[in-house]
């Protein structure tokens, strides 16, 4: 596919640009810092874009409030009795030293972060990021195994990693699909939903009739896990506006 890329400045409001070859405009509004994407056909004109999106701001105004607005965990700081999550559970964090590799372990409504003595903070963060890491590199190849067969289609890698705006994105050409590391600490549905809806989009590029026909076929509950987890609390975010 041809794409070629512009931006459009409305005020304080960048408006990123994809020219595609498409037939119609389709605007977005991301979570969770609210960026502004315009895909657009190739024979558009900028300022034929530009008047769409001026007709369009009170919307993109109201998307961004909402995930403005929206409840965020406050910073971790990795100390013990303070809550932490892992596939939507609440567990109190418990810190112990010891003089070994360090180690998380679940027990009950706890988690056990075994540490060696003056870790700081930063490591303590990087231990769980890499736990939630390897946690989520269990249970998604059960969910791309599960699905190949039903869309039709070979995931041939798939990687997790931190993600500001997306809780997944897709590589059509490799066939590889990258998962948010932050899906590790909500519900285990919404990161099936997530990859189903990565994998589909080896189908389908753009989110046309097409595309939503497939995710009301594999994920008939799509929608709601959609508004569900973007209500969800996000991880604490230094904005930079």
């Amino acid at each position: 596919m041809v794409t070629k890329k512009k931006q459009i400045k409305l005020n304080n409001i960048r408006l990123d640009v994809r020219y595609k070859d498409i037939k119609n405009v389709h605007l977005s509004v991301y979570p969770p810092t609210g960026r502004v994407h315009i895909s657009a056909p190739l024979r558009m004109n900028i300022n034929t874009l530009r008047v769409f999106a001026i007709s369009k701001l009170g919307w993109i105004k109201k998307q961004q409030n909402k995930f403005y607005n929206q409840d965020r965990e406050s910073p971790r700081n990795f100390i013990s009795r303070e809550s932490h999550y892992f596939f939507g559970k609440r567990y109190l964090l418990k810190v112990m030293q010891h003089k070994a590799p360090a180690i998380v372990d679940l027990k009950h409504d706890i988690m056990e972060l075994y540490i060696r003595p003056n870790t700081g903070v930063n490591k303590k963060r990087k231990i769980l990021d890499e736990w939630y890491r390897k946690r989520l590199k269990e249970f998604v190849p059960q969910i791309i195994a599960n699905y190949e067969k039903q869309i039709k289609v070979k995931v041939e890698d798939f990687g997790i990693k931190k993600m500001r705006t997306k809780w997944g994105t897709c590589n059509r050409d490799a066939k590889r699909i990258w998962i948010n590391l932050e899906l590790a600490k909500k519900p285990k549905h919404f990161t099936e939903y997530i990859v189903v809806h990565e994998m589909v989009h080896l189908l389908e590029h753009i989110h046309n009739k097409r595309f939503v026909a497939y995710m009301d076929k594999f994920v008939p509950n799509w929608r709601l896990y959609k508004e569900e987890l973007n209500q969800l609390a996000l991880g604490h975010i230094k904005w930079n506006y």
